[in-house]
Formats: C-alpha cells, structure tokens, sequence
C-alpha cells in the first residue's frame, strides 16, 4: 500500500530553507555523498515514489535551479490557484483540500508512494494526518530564520529509526507514534 512521505533536509533549527527560499546552507550538491547502509539517496527515494504533491512556492524555486527537471517522468501536482506557465509535461496544477489531494496522488501512484515537499503543503497534510513517514536528512547548521518544517499548531509524535550517516549529516525515518 502507497505511503505519502516526506523527504527533506532540516537545519538543526527546524528550517527546510533559510529566509528567501534560500537554500545555499545545504551546500554544494555532491554526485553521491559518503553515507552509511540504511540511509536512503535521493535517486533511491524517487525510485519508490510514483507521484509527487509540491507545494507553489516550492515548484517556483526548483524550476529557478534550472537543468534537468530533478523528478523525471514521476507525475507531479502542484497545489495551486494560479496558471504554472511553462512546466514539464508531468507537472500539473491542482486545487482542493489536502484529504483529496493525498488521495488523488495515492490513486495515480499506484503501488509506489506520494512524495509531499514545500512548506505550508507538508504543514497541511501533517494537520490532516496524511504523512505515514519522514526520512529527514538533518544539516549541522543553524539558520534562525526561514521556512519552518511544521509551521501547525497541533502536536505530533513520532517514533524515530536513525538511519545513519549521510556524508556530514545524520538522516532519520519518523513514523507516526501509535
């Protein structure tokens, strides 16, 4: 059965990016970092996933990187009110709730898992108890200003795996407690 997961780097602070979608505090992006058994690379990650929900904003800034579009052939769908312009073909707009916006993407998803990434998005479906799992890759910085993984108001819990070491970062897996 699909799991909707998040996967992303986190500053020491909580940050998922610095002020101004800056995202400069993650480095120099390395073709295959150092890391132990059982932590999880992107392109391994994105094997799994067969449909990805992003956020707007998000979009916004991984289409200013420029290059090869990071997510291949893997449907994705925005979360938004206004026109995307020029897109890929696998990127389309989507607007509603995040119950039925999970769901849609578990439906086209199959048998692989939905992806969540960007802000506010992984903040809503957190609230609606959409995220079966977060692999988190956890950067030693601090940022003191950006956006925040969680920016809700409810808590969570979580039981957490390590998965080891990933270069100079650590990466853990969080499943929702109980």
């Amino acid at each position: 059965m699909a799991k909707v997961q998040v996967y992303c780097a986190v500053s020491l602070d909580g940050f998922i990016a610095g002020e101004g979608d800056d995202l400069s505090w993650l480095g120099e992006p390395e073709p295959e970092p150092a890391r132990e058994p059982g932590t999880v690379g992107f392109a391994e990650f994105m094997a799994q996933t067969g449909a990805m929900l992003m956020g707007r904003r998000t979009f916004d800034v991984v289409k200013g990187f420029g290059g090869e579009w990071a997510y291949g052939g893997v449907p994705v769908f925005v979360a938004t009110t206004r026109a995307l312009g020029e897109a890929p073909a696998t990127v389309s707009a989507v607007r509603g709730g995040i119950d039925a916006l999970c769901e849609r993407a578990k439906a086209v998803a199959g048998e692989k898992n939905v992806y969540v990434d960007g802000g506010a998005l992984i903040t809503q479906a957190l609230d609606a108890g959409c995220v079966d799992e977060l692999i988190l890759t956890v950067v030693p910085v601090l940022l003191g200003r950006g956006t925040a993984l969680y920016q809700g108001t409810r808590l969570q819990r979580f039981d957490a795996e390590p998965l080891g070491r990933f270069g100079t970062m650590m990466q853990t897996r969080l499943t929702r407690a109980g």
